[in-house]
């Protein structure tokens, strides 16, 4: 069976599996360049969660196998993708008077990265080779010449490069990463709700001077305030002057997790993780954001929902704001475009620098939840999006 077709019908015994197995059941288990099997091996591991792309990297480096420097490659270029990168692949077989690049990392606001990686042990690189390769993808107009070049590197011991690197002429073009490096990035990515954020943790991988210490320091201060901030107004309830006791956020995200795979499940599609309350399918066009709430005493659970979370949905062609609760084996799936025409009428906080709509569900009568429209004086049944997390 297909590795896609057996992912669609068995995620659990696929996840069970090493990447040497997962390998061997895609297309004809051999990794050449426009096979089959590199196809539905790149399709794979977009589909995967994080984790276990993280599982597949350091099993590449900690067990030798055929071919595992050319899945790493695949691997690499996928956690490229989770940093918002968009990510040409390169060849896994170099060709003569060709710029042989692993992966091209572009992105909107930064110059172009050419990836290289590397996974055994070396004591010096061609450094002008791959100056070369840039040259030759500048000249056909494929990146700009601020583009710079990554080595993704799978040992600690990188000492030897690091002196060839800053002791070279191409210093301030080349920059090296390790892949547990690599791995810490995406993970706070995903644990990040701030577009700044995203975009400095993308900056790290530029080269630039690490005398003054200023940038990364901005990462890391940006980033703490961010998921403060984040697990605060998750859980923040503006009625009255009073708040909700704390959920440990631990909870919060299991709950978030399980709403998000049984929507996916009923779509009939993967979702992956963008960030802490934002996920999407692979081709980026059904896109979801899961806010959860417990209840609050007798008025229903209240929610925030933030303009960078609108922009987030108002660019796919299939997006919905999920609100789930935690005290419910069920969530609704609110389609943008009906959000889009009311949200006009929510309540709004506008902090300056921090601004969101207050969503509001009280239970009516009858049992049944509704989003409360407090500038005009009505409610919103939630039953037409009601979706059940048991299957039931």
């Amino acid at each position: 069976m297909p590795l896609l077709d057996l992912w669609k019908t068995g995620k659990d015994a696929v996840l069970k599996m090493t990447i040497q197995q997962v390998v061997r059941v895609a297309g004809d288990g051999k990794l050449r360049d426009q096979s089959e099997c590199s196809k539905e091996l790149c399709a794979f591991l977009r589909a995967v969660p994080s984790d276990q792309l993280f599982t597949y990297a350091r099993s590449c480096l900690e067990e030798k196998f055929d071919d595992g420097g050319l899945v790493l490659q695949d691997i690499v270029n996928e956690l490229g993708r989770r940093l918002d990168f968009d990510v040409e692949n390169g060849l896994y077989q170099g060709k003569r008077n060709v710029a042989n690049f692993d992966g091209i990392w572009r992105s909107k606001d930064q110059p172009a990265l050419i990836i290289e990686v590397k996974t055994t042990d070396y004591v010096t690189v061609q450094l002008e080779k791959y100056a070369n390769y840039k040259e030759l993808l500048v000249a056909d107009k494929k990146l700009g010449r601020d583009a710079s070049i990554l080595f993704v590197v799978g040992r600690e011991d990188t000492g030897a490069l690091e002196a060839q690197v800053r002791g070279s002429r191409y210093a301030w073009e080349v920059r090296l990463i390790g892949i547990e490096g690599l791995i810490k990035l995406v993970q706070v990515k995903e644990k990040s709700d701030e577009p700044a954020t995203i975009h400095q943790i993308r900056q790290l991988l530029q080269p630039f001077e690490y005398t003054k210490l200023d940038r990364i320091i901005d990462v890391i201060f940006t980033t703490a305030v961010d998921l403060e901030s984040g697990q605060e107004e998750e859980q923040l309830v503006e009625t009255n002057g009073h708040k909700q006791d704390r959920t440990e956020p631990g909870l919060l995200n299991t709950k978030r997790q399980q709403a998000v795979d049984s929507f996916a499940a009923i779509k009939g599609k993967e979702l992956v993780k963008a960030s802490r309350t934002l996920f999407w399918s692979p081709d980026k066009q059904l896109r979801v954001c899961c806010a959860v709430s417990k209840p609050y005493d007798s008025r229903g659970y209240w929610y925030a929902y933030h303009p960078k979370w609108d922009m987030f949905l108002s660019d796919g062609r299939d997006s919905f704001f999920i609100l789930s609760c935690m005290d419910r084996d069920e969530a609704f799936a609110v389609p943008y475009s009906w959000l889009e025409k009311n949200k006009k009428n929510f309540n709004m906080t506008d902090r300056g620098d921090r601004s969101y709509w207050h969503v509001s569900v009280t239970t009516l009568e009858n049992g049944k939840l509704a989003i409360n429209m407090s500038k005009v004086g009505s409610k919103a049944v939630l039953d037409p999006y009601r979706y059940s997390l048991t299957g039931k």
